[in-house]
């Protein structure tokens, strides 16, 4: 029996009259690559943001590895204005903030790159590191968490070297190519020691050859860390070629999920992306 690492359960993100997410349910289970796509505005970011404490849904929940990290339901005005389902089936209000998320385990990364621009390579990942410290303000004062710092130097030092980014660590992020840049940004998410990994549009922006290199990369370090991926791709190449499953989504309605064969397949997905009827 799969283990699941995430499960969204009857998902609703309302902004206003505008329902962003409508009812979505998604799982991901342990060690799995699982997309989501769909056109442009579909809500695939705005589900990212909820599931990493970025948003309080407006309804719904979130389980990891079991447990119920997110929960919200409808409250204020929205009482009024909600118009998604299982209006009463939530009564409590769970809302981590993205910190908080990412210490359980779970790391992102984003559509567009936020790497810290005045920070070395080097730098970038070690501050990522400083989130499992143990020392406090006391022991950093008096110099007590020697050990724990040339620890998490160490470390970085070795994911520098596993992801191929040990002859840039003195550079500043924002000098590196961009394929390289993408690159740093899930090397510093690693650096939180994830169980599981969300990836929004790693290939954005990729020529072909970064495209086919980040492909393997991704996979392999599937491989090594033993990481669970859920992942927000247009580019349907490396898509196809890397998912276990697929979920699809359309005006903020998952409409389809399968294998990558089943989906490419699939009459209501054709159409979400031509935006016409397919014959049967």
């Amino acid at each position: 029996m799969s283990e699941s690492v995430l499960k969204v359960e009857n998902v609703t993100m309302q902004f206003g009259g505008v329902l962003a997410v409508d009812n979505m349910n998604i799982e991901v289970n342990k060690g799995e690559i699982v997309s989501l796509i769909g056109p442009n505005g579909a809500g695939k970011t705005t589900a990212f943001n909820v599931i990493t404490g970025v948003y309080a849904p407006t309804n719904g929940a979130v389980y990891f590895n079991g447990n119920r990290i997110i929960e919200n339901h409808p409250q204020g005005k929205m009482k009024k204005l909600y118009q998604g389902e299982n209006n009463g089936r939530y009564s409590h209000a769970v809302a981590p903030t993205p910190d908080k998320i990412t210490k359980l385990g779970i790391a992102r990364t984003f559509q567009n790159i936020r790497l810290f621009k005045s920070q070395t390579v080097f730098d970038n990942i070690l501050i990522a590191k400083h989130l499992r410290r143990t020392s406090n303000l006391f022991t950093a004062t008096f110099h007590l968490n020697g050990k724990e710092e040339a620890q998490m130097r160490r470390e970085t030092e070795e994911l520098l070297h596993i992801l191929e980014l040990d002859d840039v660590r003195n550079e500043l992020a924002t000098s590196l190519p961009y394929g390289k840049q993408r690159r740093l940004e899930i090397a510093r998410a690693l650096a939180t020691k994830p169980e599981l990994l969300l990836l929004d549009e790693p290939a954005a922006g990729m020529n072909p050859q970064e495209t086919d290199e980040l492909t393997a990369f991704i996979g392999r370090i599937r491989d090594e860390f033993g990481l669970t991926i859920f992942m927000i791709e247009h580019h349907m190449d490396l898509v196809m070629e890397i998912s276990d499953r697929i979920y699809v989504l359309d005006f903020g309605k998952p409409i389809a999920e399968g294998t990558p064969e089943e989906i490419q397949n699939n009459p209501r997905v054709i159409e979400a992306y031509l935006g016409g009827a397919v014959d049967e």
